[in-house]
């Protein structure tokens, strides 16, 4: 019997290792407003997601790729998840729910001012030149969409429905 008990004490801490990231979490302090875009990320995404880590701007290349892997394969799997980063001014974050539905959380500004959005992600997962998972097709923040240009994690082929002007 205590042998039993043991084996499902290992087998338990296995499957919760599994679900914690390897990947840092921001090591600032977090504001009220950006534990507000956790909680976002966790409501889209359901309680039995993966934490795919929350990084902040100096995260290494190989942190980054371990929450983008960590994110593209939940998504593929259609498994939940949750990734974010903190950068200057600004938290974005991605999630996605068991069901294979995407959402984007960010908040710009920081202490009182910060605003916080929310909704439906405006196209398919993939991985920005950043190294930072998004959802919007490159150009699609304005501004930003230079620095989230890249490798899509969308088959060869596929075709983008915002490269030509169509909407879902």
């Amino acid at each position: 019997m205590k042998n039993t008990s043991l084996l499902c004490v290992i087998i338990l801490a296995g499957f919760t290792a599994c679900n914690k990231s390897s990947a840092p979490v921001s090591s600032a302090s977090r504001s009220p407003k950006q534990d507000a875009i956790q909680q976002k990320l966790q409501e889209y995404a359901g309680s039995s997601a993966a934490d795919c880590g929350r990084l902040d701007v100096k995260a290494s290349q190989e942190q980054s790729k371990a929450a983008s892997d960590c994110a593209l394969q939940a998504n593929e799997s259609k498994h939940a998840f949750y990734v974010a980063y903190d950068m200057p001014g600004m938290t974005i974050g991605v999630a996605g729910n068991s069901q294979g539905k995407l959402f984007t959380v960010q908040s710009q500004g920081t202490g009182a001012s910060a605003n916080l959005t929310g909704g439906d992600c405006p196209a398919q997962l993939r991985v920005a030149s950043s190294g930072r998972v998004t959802c919007f097709a490159p150009g699609d923040m304005g501004g930003m969409g230079a620095g989230h240009g890249g490798a899509s994690a969308m088959p060869e082929g596929t075709p983008n429905p915002h490269a030509s002007g169509q909407t879902k």
